[in-house]
């Protein structure tokens, strides 16, 4: 059961969210609890998801791994439909969770994946540092640090507030392993 009310925005965010997302998911309503919070949430992942130069598939790949570490079912079930869309490859969701022994991933997602599990758990080691900027420059290093440490963010707070997955998103395969 959810812990939050599921708020309405005010009109100008309203027009805002629904030019961005469409229908805004359950977590902008629940976060529309604090209007100046769920504003300034929609520009920061706005810019996460469509003002980053790194690949859109290869961060909604870190973005399911991190899924897949905090036990997020609402992340992974709404990114499983963004990640398809960007081209996350079905042989690539499926073993996701093995991916140090899968031929399914290259070295440059290897290495975001190491540094995903790395920012995820709280700890990057000089390891994980020194093989993401073999693939990566300071300016990629930064955003998908960010955008990592963002989703560990939501599905924090998706715990926090037990937001309850949209209906439709329900029937998703695979499921959360």
């Amino acid at each position: 059961m959810e812990r939050l009310p599921l708020k309405e925005f005010e009109p100008a965010l309203k027009r805002r969210l629904e030019e961005l997302w469409g229908r805004p998911p359950n977590l902008y309503r629940a976060l529309a609890n604090h209007p100046a919070i769920v504003a300034a949430w929609t520009e920061f992942a706005n810019t996460l998801r469509h003002g980053s130069r790194t690949p859109r598939a290869l961060r909604e790949l870190l973005i399911l791994r991190g899924a897949q570490l905090s036990g997020s079912e609402y992340e992974w079930a709404q990114h499983l439909r963004m990640a398809r869309k960007a081209g996350v490859r079905e042989a690539q969701i499926a073993v996701l969770a093995a991916w140090r022994s899968s031929p399914e991933f290259d070295a440059r997602e290897r290495a975001a994946l190491q540094l995903a599990e790395s920012v995820t758990s709280g700890r990057v080691s000089d390891e994980a540092y020194r093989e993401a900027m073999r693939h990566f420059d300071h300016q990629d290093y930064v955003e998908l640090t960010v955008t990592v440490a963002f989703y560990a963010m939501v599905a924090r707070v998706l715990n926090a507030m037990a937001v309850e997955l949209e209906p439709d998103f329900r029937e998703y395969s695979p499921k959360l392993p």
